[in-house]
């Protein structure tokens, strides 16, 4: 009789054990973010002000959405990006983690300038990338489009948030 109570309880501990590990894989699920158009954008040629590129944009202007970014997304069109709008102009770093798609991060001074670059960011990459000046803005775009658009350090942006 005994022998039947431990083999009853190593049953109901394996069942148990099987729920668990089925509940805790549905709560680590991830969902696909969609692109929210917040904006508009558009990147101007520094000598000539002539419109190199233009873009909706959605706009990381919150703690979270700084931190959350562009993560979760299996794609982005040619004419989307996400502007960071940071509260202070100063040192700024990145990563790719779970950012499943390659980007351009192009960085801005306070006059919205561009400062700096970092060109094919890779997805999934968790090492830091930085401003390497400070900086107030971070456009990020898909990945070879500040090469296609021949971006240059000192050309600007302007942009519009949606009423």
């Amino acid at each position: 009789m005994r022998s039947n109570s431990i083999y009853i309880l190593l049953i109901a501990f394996f069942i148990l054990q099987i729920s668990c590990k089925e509940g805790s894989k549905k709560e680590i699920k991830t969902t696909t973010v969609a692109f929210k158009k917040e904006g508009t954008l558009q990147i101007l040629q520094k000598d000539t002000d002539s419109i190199l590129a233009h873009l909706d944009i959605e706009i990381a202007d919150t703690d979270y959405e700084r931190e959350t970014g562009l993560m979760y997304r299996n794609a982005m069109e040619i004419n989307q990006g996400m502007l960071f709008v940071f509260e202070d102009l100063s040192m700024h770093y990145f990563y790719m983690k779970n950012t499943k798609i390659p980007l351009d991060l192009i960085y801005l001074d306070e006059n919205m300038k561009i400062a700096s670059f970092q060109k094919n960011a890779q997805p999934m990459n968790e090492s830091s990338l930085s401003s390497k000046v400070p900086v107030k803005y971070v456009l990020e775009v898909n990945a070879g489009l500040a090469d296609k658009w021949a971006l240059a350090i000192g050309d600007s942006i302007t942009y519009q948030k949606n009423p």
